[in-house]
């Protein structure tokens, strides 16, 4: 009998063409499922006959409360090698065996800089009118060479948009908690002497951290208030690092020039999230990771993971 795999979450229905799952079709049958499962009782429901899941990214949490409802279950896959939403205390204590894939960190900083640019020259508003015969030439756009793009963060993917401001020719400063001086210089950038300093001076901020306790709300109201009336904030990163109350209200009040978010705090977007209508928005369905690169990988290695999980020699086994 054939172990039961599901695919969960293949929104445009490319997982079966962007990998080989013939290899593993005489002792594996896949599903792949194209709408989201929200809430634990839905997921419970809709995976209880499966042995394997596919997740992708941190779409579905894994609690244990979620694990212990899923008897079957033996093999969870998480595209990258990073995720925070499976409990894997709870997954060992009831033999799930949890696998990650590679993940690359270029397809987040390319959005980062579309939603960036975006934003600066007003890419949707003028081309919404060109389209639609309205006015030749609305906005007036921000330039960008010579103006200060705060990171909060510089890990793999701060540092590489870092680069690209300075090929604009910006001023690039960055900050995080433990960030020092030898990494700033490593990279070529300023380190600011505070979060506080790096809102106050910048043009541009971009956040590029990842989501923990000392992340959490990191960027507030206050923290809001300190920016510039003509700046602007980026956020491919997490959606809790920034508060979104505060965002909205501060969108809403044109306390800010815009914002870029890909990253929401419940996802997918429901209909009539305020998100949706926003003033001075320019929003993604978190497509940070989207792309046919890391789709591949995602799905090469998850068809990788179950041969080797098949043979008895499990990789890239998670945490």
């Amino acid at each position: 009998m054939r172990l039961r795999c599901v695919v969960l979450d293949d929104f445009q229905g490319v997982a079966d063409r962007l990998a080989d799952w013939s290899v593993i079709e005489e002792q594996v049958e896949v599903v792949a499922l194209r709408e989201h499962l929200d809430g634990e009782d839905a997921v419970a429901a809709a995976l209880a006959e499966y042995d394997i899941v596919v997740t992708l990214r941190e779409r579905v949490p894994f609690p244990g409360s979620l694990i212990a409802r899923l008897p079957r279950l033996k093999l969870l896959i998480a595209s990258g090698m990073r995720n925070s939403v499976v409990d894997y205390a709870a997954a060992e204590a009831h033999g799930v065996t949890v696998c990650g894939t590679a993940s690359s960190s270029t397809p987040p900083v390319e959005l980062t800089w579309a939603l960036l640019l975006g934003l600066a020259r007003g890419i949707v508003q003028e081309h919404n009118a060109l389209r639609g015969n309205g006015p030749w030439q609305s906005t007036v756009g921000a330039d960008l060479h010579g103006r200060r793009l705060g990171l909060l963060g510089l890990g793999k993917i701060g540092s590489r948009v870092a680069r690209v401001g300075l090929a604009f020719g910006m001023r690039v400063s960055a900050w995080s908690q433990n960030l020092t001086r030898e990494r700033t210089e490593e990279v070529g950038v300023e380190l600011a002497a505070s979060k506080q300093e790096l809102l106050r001076d910048s043009d541009f901020v971009s956040v590029h951290l990842a989501l923990g306790d000392r992340t959490r709300g990191l960027v507030g109201a206050a923290e809001l208030a300190l920016m510039k009336p003509t700046a602007y904030l980026v956020n491919t990163s997490r959606a809790a690092i920034v508060d979104q109350d505060a965002l909205l209200a501060a969108l809403h009040e044109g306390r800010i020039a815009g914002a870029g978010v890909d990253v929401f705090d419940i996802e997918p977007l429901p209909a009539g999230h305020p998100m949706r209508t926003a003033p001075r928005l320019l929003a993604t369905p978190h497509l940070g990771y989207v792309s046919h690169t890391n789709y591949t990988t995602y799905y090469g290695q998850a068809v990788q993971d179950i041969q080797a999980y098949l043979a008895g020699s499990p990789v890239r086994r998670l945490p």
